[in-house]
């Protein structure tokens, strides 16, 4: 127990000082010198983030990375200093900066744009990527890998610059051939002397525009033309799509609707609409998970083709991985769903599943390759005829597909936007119903430009 202390006063006489006083006056010392060094942090990242939006990286990082034992829980703090180490050439200090930043506000766009760049800048391009796709959707990009993740930074560096509309486009042409192989459907039926050289454009153009609480709209058009030297018809496709979606910490939500125009020849047309949701997860830095489900109608207007129409739902699931340090990406999709016959389709309904394996190669900064493949097998549920060319009846069958496309190409970006793509496209449609066996190569070049 501590003793009080008495002083004399000659006119007052015995005088007791406690020890609260001085208690007092220390705490008072304390929260002013407290609220002198908050101040002081406080004047440090303003100065820090004003030296990042001027540019002046480097003076951002010498003034913040010596404070780092004094902000362990300030996402702020590490998001301003990852950004500095990025833009001074210390992408791999940035990464944890960024990565901490994320561990205390995992909603944060710009943290995530900014590991995504400095996954990037260590040649990461997967990873980086995987984090571009957390708060960024862009449609129809090239094949290539390190073109992808150049199209996603431009946009992320925008957004660091306070942009929020992020408009893109793109146009294609390119020559080819198309030739029909022999099977026991096309030499019965007639069609494997097709042999058809063509030309190609592509054009499309879209945009993504950032909304508050990491909402963001999408929204894209793109449209296909392929010229045959021969009689075959030319084909003619317009694809539209437009979706929400929100970014919430590793994940990315989206829902929308889309669909296609689809030329088929003889003045007949196909319409393609639906709606659909996708789910993005970002597991680790080298894994992402994709789920979806869309629900779509396949409509032919008019003509001979419209006993085809139906109704189609489908789920998918994907994983990608990152292969080679991030220089490769393996992919996987599964799918599987019905279809729903309409105006009589001869098969009636049918269930089908899949799968789509795919890799993507980074050889060096402009020049990438890819192979990928897909499979589909569809059990329809109505018996048909089954019947050779000169109609005789080969049985009644309940028909079966397995559907088969593999393929694969090269990318060389020889100038900044400029790419030269070399693609071959391999399909197989093996069926029990003779007239539906299909086979054809397609060996096509293209030239493209991104805007």
């Amino acid at each position: 127990m501590r003793l009080p202390i008495i002083r004399l006063d000659p006119v007052r006489g015995p005088r007791v000082q406690r020890p609260g006083r001085m208690v007092r006056a220390a705490a008072i010392t304390i929260g002013l010198f407290v609220t002198t060094s908050v101040m002081a942090i406080g004047a440090d990242l303003g100065q820090a983030e004003q030296l990042v939006q001027d540019g002046q990286y480097q003076a951002a990082y010498d003034l913040l990375a010596p404070l780092e034992a004094e902000h362990p829980e300030d996402a702020r703090f590490y998001e301003l200093l990852g950004q500095a180490a990025l833009n001074t050439d210390h992408a791999d200090s940035a990464v944890r900066f960024f990565h901490r930043s994320l561990e205390l506000s995992p909603d944060s766009i710009n943290a995530h744009l900014g590991l995504a760049r400095a996954y990037m800048a260590m040649g990461n391009y997967t990873a980086a990527k995987i984090q571009f796709e957390t708060v960024l959707r862009i449609d129809h990009l090239p094949a290539d890998l390190h073109q992808q993740v150049e199209i996603y930074a431009a946009a992320a560096r925008d957004y660091a610059d306070g942009q929020r509309l992020f408009p893109f486009a793109y146009l294609l042409t390119g020559l080819g051939n198309y030739s029909v192989n022999a099977t026991a459907g096309t030499d019965e039926f007639g069609g494997s002397d097709t042999d058809d050289n063509f030309y190609s454009l592509r054009g499309g153009v879209g945009l993504t525009y950032e909304l508050d609480d990491n909402y963001a709209i999408n929204g894209s058009l793109d449209y296909r033309y392929r010229n045959y030297e021969g009689d075959r018809r030319d084909d003619k496709d317009l694809r539209w799509n437009a979706a929400v979606n929100r970014s919430l910490g590793e994940n990315n939500l989206a829902l929308g609707v889309r669909g296609r125009n689809s030329y088929r020849g003889n003045g007949d047309y196909r319409n393609d609409y639906g709606i659909y949701g996708d789910w993005r997860i970002a597991a680790s830095a080298i894994d992402q998970f994709n789920l979806g489900v869309e629900f779509r109608r396949r409509n032919y207007p008019r003509g001979p083709l419209r006993a085809r129409s139906r109704n189609i739902l489908e789920f998918t699931a994907g994983w990608t991985h990152a292969l080679l340090d991030g220089s490769a990406a393996f992919s996987l999709v599964a799918s599987g769903g019905r279809e729903y016959a309409t105006d009589d389709r001869p098969d009636g309904d049918s269930n089908f599943f899949g799968l789509s394996p795919s890799l993507s190669l980074t050889f060096t900064d402009t020049l990438g390759g890819f192979v990928f493949g897909w499979w589909q097998r569809q059990r329809y549920n109505i018996e048909n005829l089954n019947v050779d060319g000169a109609d005789e009846i080969l049985g009644i069958l309940t028909r079966n597909d397995n559907l088969w496309e593999v393929g694969g190409g090269l990318s060389w970006q020889f100038r900044p936007s400029w790419s030269l793509n070399p693609e071959i496209v391999y399909i197989r449609d093996y069926s029990n119903i003779l007239a539906n066996n299909y086979s054809s190569t397609e060996i096509w070049a293209t030239l493209r430009k991104d805007f």
